[in-house]
């Protein structure tokens, strides 16, 4: 096993491999794939190679053309056993017979725990910045998939309204195991940690009757926010420190075109009740869509003052455009599929231009403003007055409130796909 984020490619393990497999859950990882993928196959010709994850249906295609004779996407697990058994019975010059696999398998499966060993230390990956000091973190999911249909998620493609848990034994002992590696925090990375609220409320209970000590975060949508906020009282009581929402967008026409479930007043009504609980609320947003208006980027901008929002924030979420991969339920808009050029299989999406080109000249422009200044190691704050700046947003409030940056929690990887 080998994690190519942060680790090279192990090619002794690779040339004496019969079976290799690619893990491809988001559209990095996919990225990362087509960069290595002939490597490999120059350093085994002969190898079987598997595309599995989220993103492998959803680039089936391209998989193929690069040389994956099996992709697994869903519920991966029996597949990727069975293709594993299957390879081991071919016999020497017999060629194995083309994907029995489904493509997408949404089969109930009982977890085995993950096994991590080869993967770098936890010191290799995001930390936890709480105050003045950093705090290891392990990753681990509860659930699978999202009952809701947000036409811009990958997810939906794939699992369309379904989802799948994760047994809480399962779930505890790999969290038991990251805790033995030095995990002082942990990352739920389900889709929505209230598909099932009772199932997850029974993990964290559990993680904290074990590990009183242990944070964790989770994402969770703005409606099951609204319509579960007497559990988020429990979350704060057994260590959540933080909560991620895709709240996407400020603006209730485009939170209609993308499905969302929430409006701008049911965002602000979650923020509020979270303030209540005295659980920080990190959002997230692709403020540049083809729906984006120059003044509605400047009132996005001034709404985040005026909500109190600027260190909570990553910077990166006020400059990201909407991600068109195959298989987006956007693509059955007439207007997407009016403007959006033929797929990119370099980028694996659908490129579209602003009708405003100015908009996207700002938001190249907001891009590598932020990866300056976060090379300076500038703080949100002041990343933010940069692109209000760039935007050309108005006289900054004199008065605008300013949460210090040190008392909320935050990753040092922002989420993103």
């Amino acid at each position: 096993m080998a994690d190519l984020s942060c680790s090279p490619l192990p090619g002794p393990a690779l040339a004496e491999a019969d079976l290799i497999a690619f893990f491809l859950p988001m559209h990095t990882a996919t990225r990362l794939f087509q960069q290595v993928v002939d490597r490999v196959r120059e350093l085994n010709p002969r190898a079987h190679l598997c595309g599995y994850g989220l993103y492998a249906p959803l680039n089936d295609a391209l998989l193929r053309r690069a040389g994956v004779s099996t992709v697994i996407g869903g519920e991966f697990e029996q597949g990727l056993r069975d293709l594993a058994r299957r390879l081991s019975v071919t016999r020497e010059g017999e060629r194995p017979y083309r994907q029995p696999e489904p493509l997408i398998s949404m089969a109930r499966q009982q977890f085995l725990v993950p096994d991590r060993s080869g993967l770098p230390p936890l010191g290799a990956y995001a930390q936890l910045r709480i105050e003045d000091a950093t705090r290891r973190v392990g990753y681990t999911e509860a659930s699978r998939g999202c009952k809701h249909l947000c036409r811009h998620c990958p997810v939906v493609p794939v699992y369309r309204g379904l989802f799948r848990i994760v047994q809480a034994d399962v779930v505890l002992e790999d969290i038991r195991r990251q805790v033995a590696a030095g995990a002082e925090h942990i990352t739920f990375g389900d889709p929505d940690f209230f598909n099932g609220p009772g199932h997850a409320m029974a993990i964290v209970e559990a993680l904290h009757r074990e590990w009183p000590r242990l944070s964790y975060d989770v994402t969770i949508k703005v409606e099951h926010l609204l319509r579960h906020r007497d559990l988020l009282p429990v979350l704060k009581e057994t260590g959540c420190l933080f909560v991620t929402t895709a709240v996407e967008s400020l603006d209730d026409a485009v939170l209609e075109k993308l499905a969302k479930g929430h409006t701008r007043a049911g965002f602000e009504e979650a923020l509020r009740t979270m303030r209540t609980v005295g659980l920080p609320l990190a959002p997230t947003f692709i403020p540049f869509t083809p729906w984006t208006t120059l003044a509605g980027y400047r009132e996005f901008l001034r709404a985040l003052v005026g909500l109190d929002l600027v260190d909570q924030i990553a910077p990166v979420q006020l400059a990201i455009r909407l991600l068109l991969p195959e298989g987006s339920l956007l693509l059955e808009l007439p207007e997407i599929r009016a403007i959006i050029q033929p797929f990119d299989a370099r980028s694996l999406c659908y490129r579209w231009q602003n009708a405003d080109p100015r908009l996207d000249a700002l938001c190249l422009s907001i891009q590598e403003t932020i990866k300056r200044a976060e090379r300076r190691w500038q703080s949100r704050r002041e990343i933010f007055r940069k692109i209000w700046d760039l935007a050309e947003a108005g006289e900054f409030p004199v008065d605008a409130p300013m949460v210090s940056r040190t008392t909320i929690p935050y990753l040092t990887e922002p989420w993103y796909c």
